[in-house]
């Protein structure tokens, strides 16, 4: 058993990196559906219900200061590289598809969540999957910690999540070659003429690790201390807005140009995520079979609504799959879902993705605090 903490982290990074290596060196198929990051959050759990971590007060207070200096300083780095200013470069159609695909996720979580009758606890750990919906597994984790959704019922979401994504992704890849039959349906033109040039500066010249580091918790440090002076709805809640809008503001200025922010805020969203798990235990999954029928029912109104959607406006099935799976998938699946398409297209499903990173934490909270009222 495990006691000491510097023990404990050093094991939980070693899990998140081995699992990172494994998939981006072994290119296995599996890791199309489960991600490793999925991974790493199920074998932290698995060592937590075998007793490898002690419950005692130096664990758990490390980390709580771990998951609270690391929250604010990922997505501070997570929206340093999102550039609003690319995303009007869109088009009046596929950002039109964007909203539309944001807007049904946000409606089909609050009526499913309301046909369910799920308690307060539930609906919180929906929140925080809206979060994931709406944005990436960094949104989610940012929403549930706001919301304050216990590491058990966060891991319920995190299944939800991969059951749900898994079968998403294979049937927007199903319905490609049908995208010419479709299009004459709604009457729609394919946007593969539309060709979006994506490029980030943050990926240009040398590493700046430690630089990025130092700002990350600086701005960690600045969102903990506003939110001691300055609350609203909980200190969670405004830690994560104020990093939030650092993370924007910073990617107005040259802060955006610095090379390795992707990188380092991938690093901590999986040792965040370890964390996590290794507070949760297996048995905190019994009966999480409604939840996934409640999920399969959310993305259910949202293809209808996104259906409509395209009939009404005319949208192409590039345009509204690549818009939801942007929203759903993130940017681990959307540029493959484009590519799909046409190589040229990667650009669109990357820009729309990396614009959820923005979207998913302030709209799962929007979202979160909605299904908490209706469950009271």
């Amino acid at each position: 058993m495990i006691t000491n903490p510097i023990t404990y982290l050093f094991i939980l990074a070693l899990l998140a990196t081995s699992f990172y290596l494994f998939e981006q060196k072994s290119k296995l198929k599996l890791f199309r559906y489960v991600p490793s990051i999925v991974m790493v959050y199920g074998f932290a759990m698995v060592l937590a219900s075998f007793g490898v971590f002690a419950n005692n007060e130096e664990l758990t207070t490390i980390y709580k200061l771990a998951k609270a200096n690391l929250l604010p300083a990922m997505l501070f780095l997570i929206l340093l590289q999102v550039d609003l200013r690319d995303f009007f470069k869109l088009g009046k159609k596929l950002l039109g598809a964007y909203l539309l695909a944001v807007f049904s996720i946000a409606f089909a979580f609050v009526v499913v969540v309301w046909l369910f009758g799920f308690e307060q606890e539930s609906a919180g750990a929906f929140g925080a999957l809206a979060g994931s919906w709406m944005g990436g597994t960094a949104n989610m984790i940012a929403v549930g910690a706001a919301l304050q959704v216990s590491e058990e019922t966060f891991g319920v979401a995190m299944v939800v999540d991969s059951v749900n994504y898994t079968l998403w992704v294979a049937l927007l890849l199903f319905l490609v070659p049908f995208a010419n039959l479709f299009n004459r349906y709604v009457g729609a033109q394919s946007t593969q003429s539309v060709v979006c040039e994506i490029g980030c500066s943050c990926t240009i010249g040398a590493k700046r690790y430690w630089l990025l580091v130092a700002l990350a918790f600086v701005a960690s440090f600045l969102a903990q201390l506003i939110a001691s002076w300055i609350t609203f709805l909980n200190t969670t809640t405004t830690v994560v807005v104020v990093a939030a809008v650092m993370g924007i503001a910073g990617s107005l200025t040259k802060l955006r140009e610095l090379n390795g922010s992707s990188e380092l805020a991938s690093t901590m969203l999986y040792l965040l995520v370890a964390l996590i798990g290794s507070r949760a235990t297996i048995e905190s999954f019994s009966g999480v079979g409604i939840y996934v029928v409640a999920g399969f029912c959310i993305l259910a109104v949202h293809f209808f609504i996104m259906a409509v959607g395209a009939k009404l406006f005319k949208l192409d099935l590039f345009s509204i799959s690549v818009a939801s799976l942007s929203n759903i998938g993130g940017v681990a699946s959307a540029p493959i879902l484009a590519a799909t398409y046409d190589k040229k297209l990667v650009g669109i499903g990357v820009l729309m993705a990396i614009a959820g990173y923005l979207i998913g934490t302030f709209g799962g909270l929007g979202v979160g605090y909605i299904l908490i009222w209706i469950a009271q």
